[in-house]
């Protein structure tokens, strides 16, 4: 008969190391030190307020439906809180920061696990997301969230292809959700709240890597609603981010 520490472990580990499955990883080793964690306050680690997955690296993208007018101002991103706030031209000051351009320049590559805490925005026309670019493309939304769809989150892999509309109770205005996803080579995998949420059995290649992107986007009207006239600000907060390197 086991110990009941022996037990307990196994049990533990058990719930920590799901399957690799059709993602095509190793299992996954919480007790590896992560390779990236993330420090919002880093100008090492993170650039502010320049993307050049917008079009001349921002500060505007009205070309994807965004009312974004991209800030380096602090206050907007390096807090964890990403903010927006109403400009008179009718745009919105928005925080975005990313690891590309960074002195460190970090990416993520084809067999890393990523985690993040988030807590979503309430406000009508909040477009939080984490997500990845480079050269143009390499770009794999960990998740986009639209308050109007109050349930629902979209996991997506640009690079080859495939979508999910995840819908889960736990998924709401204000809530705080647990995110993971693995960059597989034949599957990229996202989880949420500790539950499989989407494997897409496409992945993204043997060489794939990509910078990260944290933002708040503020949606034009188009496919979500635009915020309501009388509102003048918005934002969500990521309170941890980390990548694994299996």
């Amino acid at each position: 008969m086991e110990s009941d520490h022996s037990g307990w472990l196994r049990r533990l580990t058990g719930r920590l190391l799901p399957a690799a499955g059709g993602g095509g990883l190793p299992a996954f080793t919480p007790r590896r030190a992560p390779v990236f964690t993330a420090d919002f306050t880093s100008t090492a680690q993170w650039v502010a307020g320049r993307s050049w997955a917008y079009p001349d690296g921002g500060p505007v993208n009205p070309g994807d439906n965004k009312l974004d007018h991209l800030v380096e101002d602090p206050s907007y991103s390096r807090s964890g809180t990403f903010r927006a706030t109403r400009r008179p031209d009718g745009n919105w000051d928005t925080g975005l920061l990313t690891t590309e351009g960074s002195d460190q320049g970090f990416t993520v590559r084809t067999g890393d696990v990523l985690e993040a805490r988030v807590r979503l925005p309430t406000e009508t026309g909040a477009w939080p997301a984490i997500w990845t670019w480079r050269d143009g493309g390499q770009e794999i939304d960990v998740f986009e969230y639209h308050p109007d769809n109050a349930d629902l989150l979209e996991l997506s892999n640009h690079v080859r292809e495939a979508h999910r509309y995840h819908r889960d109770p736990s998924v709401r205005p204000g809530a705080w959700i647990d995110l993971r996803i693995e960059f597989g080579k034949r599957s990229v995998v996202w989880w949420v709240n500790g539950t499989r949420a989407f494997s897409d059995g496409r992945g993204v290649g043997r060489g794939w890597r990509a910078y990260l992107i944290v933002n708040l986007s503020v949606c034009a009207g188009r496919y979500h609603p635009a915020p309501e006239p009388e509102q003048t600000e918005m934002s969500y907060e990521v309170s941890e981010l980390r990548v694994y390197r299996g």
